[in-house]
């Protein structure tokens, strides 16, 4: 059934268009009795209002967009979760894109979002080159926030997690923990994120030299099962030869490397050691409860949406912001062992 018309609540109430739309859009300048009027003949006819179309017409839309590269993963549904926190306290709404680690994927998400003229996208990008598709949409008046990535843009803001600090944090802890044969699994490195984290190990090794080897197991995504084909490829040389201890990319990773370790009766963290990264709330929750980097996720979703808000509101005066949050160490029975 088709819904009533703007028009034909006007005819149905015996005031004008322009009276309706006050009503609407104005209340308090419409005499109580013709609003009362107005009301009961938009109850009485069943009218929805449009309210995409008169965003349309206003060029002012009230949806927010955040693209992330994994929806299933929970590191992402805790930093969505507190996008939506701020964009709903602002009276909008939050629209969830998934590019799937996917560049040409995400860059369709980036063009449909374009033609609905968004209020502004919030993304965690995967595709290298991707400059080009965010200057544009900045050049349409779409303000573009960078989630869990560095900008390295003065015009564009950014709300990051110190990857190589983390990365630091992982490989000090095993080394403390007397670790000398290490192996970091998570990939692919063409995502800043694993590639900082990755770099920070390695620094820790650097403060040390030669007291620790640094073993790579590159996996295609970050998902739990990369994360057992890793702990496999981990488990092929002889035992003499194997990583007593493994740094994580994530904690998706991580769970996948526990679980085959513990399939194959390597006994966690006797023989060896793990550290995810996240610290999502499946990590304390695992058979072994995983020692893991700790991220403000749900902070770093509410800090981005909050200068998006800003920065679509305030438009040319904005000033664009780079934030940085400090991870931290959260130690677990996965990784609290000591080696002889």
């Amino acid at each position: 059934m088709a819904t009533a018309s703007i028009k034909e609540v006007a005819r149905h109430a015996g005031v004008s268009l322009g009276t309706v739309s006050n009503v609407l859009n104005r209340p308090n300048t419409v005499a109580p009795a013709t609003r009362q009027r107005v009301l009961d003949a938009i109850a009485e006819l069943g009218y929805v209002r449009n309210d995409s179309a008169r965003q349309l017409r206003a060029g002012r839309s009230r949806t927010v967009a955040i693209v992330v590269l994994d929806v299933s993963n929970p590191f992402f549904t805790d930093v969505v979760r507190g996008a939506e926190q701020a964009v709903e306290e602002a009276g909008m709404m939050l629209v969830v894109c998934n590019s799937g680690e996917d560049g040409a994927r995400e860059r369709r998400h980036l063009e449909l979002l374009e033609e609905q003229r968004v209020r502004g996208v919030l993304i965690t990008p995967v595709a290298h080159g991707l400059q080009p598709d965010l200057e544009r949409l900045h050049r349409r008046g779409i303000p573009v926030v960078l989630v869990d990535r560095g900008s390295g843009q003065a015009s564009r803001c950014s709300v990051a997690v110190d990857d190589v600090l983390g990365g630091r944090l992982a490989m000090t802890h095993l080394l403390d923990r007397g670790h000398r044969h290490v192996a970091y699994a998570g990939g692919p490195f063409s995502i800043p994120q694993v590639a900082d984290r990755h770099a920070g190990a390695a620094a820790a090794l650097d403060d040390h030299p030669g007291t620790a080897d640094l073993r790579v197991a590159t996996t295609p995504s970050l998902t739990v099962a990369a994360g057992r084909r890793a702990a496999e490829e981990l488990l092929t040389p002889p035992a003499t030869d194997r990583p007593t201890a493994v740094i994580c990319a994530n904690d998706l990773i991580a769970l996948g490397v526990l679980q085959h370790l513990t399939e194959q009766g390597v006994r966690v963290p006797d023989d060896v050691a793990i550290v995810g990264y996240d610290d999502i709330e499946f990590a304390g929750a695992a058979a072994v409860p995983l020692s893991s980097v700790r991220q403000p996720r749900e902070q770093l979703g509410r800090t981005a949406a909050l200068l998006l808000l800003e920065e679509a509101e305030t438009g040319p005066t904005h000033r664009h912001r780079h934030v940085v949050f400090q991870p931290e160490l959260v130690v677990r029975r996965s990784s609290d062992h000591r080696r002889s």
